[in-house]
């Protein structure tokens, strides 16, 4: 078998970023340990870190580190006193310009419930069991990046534009009816068709779309309906393709149908390259305190052997290690029980790993 070496970027970021990018990155060299597979890795900032070094969100020497990597592996950004500055400044800014200059369009979100951990859901039991939703979010247009844009001062209005161009729409829908195929063949696309003159022609562009895919169960649903049958009954979603703005509140929601937002990772994948990231953000409040949860970052590790280098046998052994973990009780705060005593970060990240080495030696 040829070596494999892949390098990574690596962007901490800020709040609990670092210690959670820093387990991931040990349960990533643990894999790394597998035959004919080496994994170089290299730092940079984004973000509130990188304002404070740089006086930019988003550094020219970043940019070109990522472009230059086979994958990004990203913490988490932002912190409450960076409010005040500039929009273009802020340290969001940083995030939609490495998924815009990378090209980052397609979203890939899973909601996946751990049978550990049934309990720390705040849906009962017979809800929430064996759910297991891909959430496809386009991540490059929309109301996020549509111009024009801004705040008019003189007039005392702020104003943002919400529109998608077919080719957009088609793209991402591509991906999400080829997951939906791989899977449990039904996507459900969600817009808000009944007022939005940009949402139907989503629908209408995605409608066109099915007739390529005879295979798929293609549904619609308007996104505050969608947003109470993720509550109301959330085993009838297999795939959801939706856009920016609303993939970005139904992800924050389906996390805590697992328990936890500590608990959701990501993909970002475009044409050329992929970032890897949990869907969780800074967590000011707990950085530093050994209190967060790794194993959104350890699963988007996962994600990354998976999608972007084809290590399968990798990427099951972190998340069979994830899942074992769970079962032997290991909790950190978010998820624990009252009855249950929570652990660290680096210790949740030190059993994960110690599982992954124990899996990948089995197998060999």
């Amino acid at each position: 078998m040829t070596p494999q070496t892949v390098k990574i970027a690596v962007l901490p970021g800020d709040g609990i970023g670092p210690e959670v990018v820093s387990e991931a990155v040990k349960v990533l060299q643990a894999t790394a340990d597998a035959p004919h597979f080496n994994v170089e890795l290299e730092y940079a900032e984004v973000g509130g870190c990188a304002i404070e070094k740089y006086d930019n969100p988003l550094p020219e020497q970043t940019l070109s580190l990522c472009k230059q990597s086979d994958a990004v592996l990203l913490g988490a950004i932002g912190a409450p006193k960076y409010d005040t500055l500039p929009s273009n400044k802020r340290p969001e800014r940083g995030l939609l310009g490495l998924r815009r200059e990378l090209g980052l369009f397609a979203n890939l979100r899973p909601a996946k419930v751990y049978p550990a951990l049934v309990s720390a859901s705040s849906l009962k039991a017979e809800y929430i069991e064996n759910i297991d939703i891909l959430i496809v979010r386009e991540l490059t247009g929309g109301i996020y990046f549509g111009t024009p844009r801004g705040i008019d001062e003189e007039h005392q209005h702020g104003f943002n534009t919400m529109d998608y161009e077919k080719n957009e729409i088609q793209r991402i829908a591509r991906v999400a009816f080829e997951a939906a195929q791989k899977r449990n063949k039904r996507l459900c696309s969600v817009d808000k068709a009944n007022v939005l003159d940009v949402s139907q022609y989503w629908r209408h562009v995605v409608t066109e779309m099915a007739e390529n895919y005879q295979d798929v169960e293609l549904s619609h649903m308007y996104v505050d309906n969608c947003a109470m049958q993720l509550v109301r009954w959330p085993k009838q979603f297999d795939v959801i393709v939706t856009g920016n703005m609303f993939g970005d509140i139904l992800s924050d929601e389906a996390s805590m149908l697992t328990g936890s937002l500590g608990m959701l990772p990501s993909a970002s994948l475009g044409e050329k390259y992929a970032m890897y990231e949990p869907v969780h953000g800074s967590a000011p409040d707990i950085a530093g305190q050994g209190k967060a949860n790794p194993i959104a970052t350890i699963a988007s590790v996962a994600m990354m052997l998976r999608h972007s280098f084809n290590r399968l046998k990798e990427a099951d052994a972190v998340e069979t290690a994830i899942a074992n973990v769970l079962e032997e009780g290991i909790r950190t705060a978010d998820i624990a029980q009252r009855h249950e005593q929570s652990v660290t970060t680096q210790k949740m990240g030190d059993a994960v790993t110690k599982h992954v080495h124990t899996i990948l030696n089995k197998k060999q």
